[in-house]
């Protein structure tokens, strides 16, 4: 199994930044892509960015040229910085990878964190 921890939100004024980390444990063989997602109230889950493990990324158009996902693989973590924060950006934030656990594995699984919260206040 692997579990995926998040930590980094909180409430931040309109315009300020957060980062927020996302560390993967458990049994690894290989993680292929990471990313993190969001939940606002009343709404679905929405992709925010993602990585791959060779450093390709992906971004919502909502939040391109703000949001910036970095992942250092040595540390199976995933980053991702947050600048200008807008009052909409409020959701909680869910870390997502799809990793191998063993070699004996042929597909890789989704995993999800449980989720941080970002409250951005106007």
């Amino acid at each position: 199994q692997v579990q995926l921890v998040e930590s980094g939100g909180g409430l931040v004024q309109a315009g300020g930044s957060l980062r927020l980390s996302c560390v993967a444990s458990g049994s690894i063989f290989s993680i292929n892509v990471m990313g993190w997602y969001r939940q606002a109230p009343g709404k679905q889950r929405e992709l925010v960015a993602s990585i791959s493990s060779g450093g390709s990324e992906n971004y919502a158009d909502s939040v391109k040229g703000r949001f910036t996902i970095s992942r250092v693989n040595a540390k199976n973590t995933v980053y991702l910085q947050m600048n200008s924060l807008k009052p909409e950006d409020t959701a909680v934030y869910y870390c997502n990878a799809r990793a191998i656990a063993t070699v004996f594995d042929i597909n890789d699984m989704s995993y999800w964190g449980k989720g941080t919260l970002v409250t951005v206040s106007s």
